[in-house]
């Protein structure tokens, strides 16, 4: 039987969670009591998978106290684990909610700078993989000591294996994938601005930048999020804009991985690009809906999904 999904996180953290009255200088600010979540880019898609009833397979390293605290979490959520080991300790992360004033304050502390031994075996992790999974997410930032080219290392890792590579990032790293040819990639507004170096204030710009990264054989398919616009899907078959049902924000952290966690699960499933698209937008706008860093329920994301509407561009 083929494994279906497996996930991979180079710069993993525990994402650490509370909210206090109201955030000021110099006082000790009294915090509502904290909690703990497993976190990083491929760690949360595989949250979402697992909560969506797919098996997903997290690949992730993990170093020192913090990092044995991260494994426990994660297998403590029902996922298995294909664990890197490092000697430095696994990052946290600390997001505050301040209830006066309904805004969130996110507190991200740099990865430990990984060896080269470290991406050695986290590629030999993926090659060794069986049975090989149809789908490899590569998700988060790249931490130091890890080159620009790393995620493309992992595109043509998993292309050797038969599996599809799914690559969500930013910067050097992006650009770096985009030169194996990932079967889709997902960049925000800012993102692909930032990789195109356009300004991309309408629809037709976006869809023709990623036209362009298909057509030179960059990437399989763009699925581009635009926030509280929605997003915009676009394959070598069509294009597609789909809006993004109206919640009240509890939280921003993880939606994007919950994008991708639940159109990528739609896709092993067997759905189409365009349904899949539709799963991706409900299940990122439900992770608002969740405080913290809890991600998105399956129960709002399935009512969401009706709200979903997409329509075809020429």
């Amino acid at each position: 039987m083929t494994m279906k999904i497996a996930t991979l996180t180079m710069n993993p953290a525990i994402d650490t969670s509370t909210s206090v009255a109201e955030v000021m200088p110099v006082h000790k600010l009294r915090c509502a009591a904290g909690r703990r979540d497993p976190g990083g880019g491929g760690i949360n898609v595989a949250r979402v998978l697992r909560r969506f009833g797919h098996a997903a397979t997290a690949i992730y390293v993990v170093g020192g106290i913090t990092g044995k605290l991260l494994r426990k979490l994660v297998e403590g959520e029902g996922i298995e684990s294909r664990i890197i080991e490092a000697d430095e300790e696994t990052r946290e992360d600390f997001t505050v909610l301040e209830e006066r004033s309904g805004n969130q304050f996110r507190f991200v502390l740099p990865g430990p700078a990984l060896s080269e031994t470290v991406c050695s075996a986290a590629l030999d992790t993926i090659s060794a993989l069986h049975p090989a999974p149809e789908y490899i997410v590569a998700s988060g930032s790249l931490p130091q000591g890890v080159p620009a080219d790393f995620y493309a290392r992992v595109v043509s890792a998993g292309r050797q294996v038969g599996s599809r590579v799914v690559v969500d990032t930013s910067g050097a790293a992006l650009s770096g994938a985009l030169a194996t040819c990932p079967f889709m990639v997902k960049p925000s507004l800012r993102e692909l601005r930032e990789l195109t170096g356009e300004e991309l204030g309408e629809e037709v710009s976006m869809v023709a930048a990623a036209r362009r990264l298909i057509a030179e054989g960059q990437t399989e398919a763009v699925a581009l999020t635009l926030g509280g616009e929605g997003a915009v899907l676009v394959t070598g078959d069509g294009a597609w804009r789909a809006n993004a049902p109206h919640v009240e924000m509890r939280s921003a952290v993880g939606a994007g991985d919950s994008f991708v966690g639940g159109m990528v699960g739609a896709l092993a499933s067997g759905d189409d690009w365009e349904e899949a698209f539709r799963r991706g937008i409900a299940a990122g706008s439900a992770a608002l809906l969740s405080p913290g860093t809890e991600l998105c329920r399956p129960e709002d994301a399935e009512r969401l999904f009706v709200e979903v509407k997409t329509r075809k561009i020429a």
